[in-house]
């Protein structure tokens, strides 16, 4: 491979992955229009659902994933690096089933007790706080070690290698995810934040360092929507946002 293009290719899948990235923000932005019901809000149809979770993982965690490959585009070309995002949203598509079916099993039990007019809030604060615990914990700082590590297999193993980097980016932001969901997983202020330190903790040179400052945020954060969640701004409470059942059946 030349020396023009070893530094062209990196180039081209930065622009591809970003402008990707700036395509499925339009899409997630136009699709969630009044859609945040805050806590707790129905992922509708399994179909909906999937198609409104892939343009958001494709907002929020392509931008994170560009050191990654631009790694293999370092190593190969075009197809391999397409590749690669390809296995890498293949692990987040398959986490979001998972969700699905979680949320389903869950709301499926007689779970009164969680309404936000009683344990609602509660429940929400925990999860949080959780989510904050697990950004200080050993596991989390190795997770994110493994993500901000290019693995780079060749032409061959671009696939390969952004399943492995989509699994290790999926462990490392659990619980940044798990806030999302707690506090409106269509809301698109909390996933622009959520995405924001996702990017600062993968990218940054100080990334790693910076996740023991938003253990603690996400602590504090928890304990207010516990006890104050009216105070916390832009959280959409439940019961005070317009009904989604119309833009779900569409």
């Amino acid at each position: 491979m030349t020396e023009h293009a070893v530094g062209t290719w990196p180039t081209r899948t930065t622009l591809v992955f970003l402008g990707a990235a700036a395509a499925a923000w339009v899409v997630t932005v136009d699709r969630m229009r009044g859609m945040d019901a805050g806590p707790g809000t129905d992922l509708g149809g399994l179909g909906w659902f999937l198609g409104i979770w892939a343009a958001m993982m494709a907002a929020m965690m392509l931008p994170s994933a560009l050191p990654a490959a631009v790694a293999v585009a370092r190593a190969s070309r075009a197809l391999p690096t397409a590749i690669f995002g390809v296995g890498y949203l293949a692990v987040w598509t398959a986490f979001g089933l998972l969700v699905y079916a979680l949320f389903r099993a869950v709301t499926s039990l007689d779970l009164g007790r969680l309404a936000w007019d009683q344990d609602g809030p509660y429940a929400a604060g925990a999860v949080i706080v959780l989510a904050g615990i697990y950004e200080l914990a050993p596991l989390k700082r190795h997770l994110l070690r493994g993500c901000r590590s290019p693995h780079d297999r060749g032409e061959r193993g671009a696939l390969g290698a952004g399943v492995e980097n989509g699994l290790y980016c999926v462990g490392c932001c659990l619980g940044l995810m798990a806030v999302l969901f707690a506090l409106g997983v269509m809301s698109v202020f909390w996933m622009l934040v959520i995405a924001a330190v996702i990017f600062v903790e993968k990218v940054f040179p100080d990334g790693p360092r910076l996740t023991r400052v938003v253990g603690i945020g996400l602590i504090l954060l928890g304990l207010l929507v516990g006890v104050s969640p009216s105070t916390v701004p832009i959280l959409t409470e439940p019961g005070q946002s317009p009904s989604m059942e119309m833009e779900m059946s569409s």
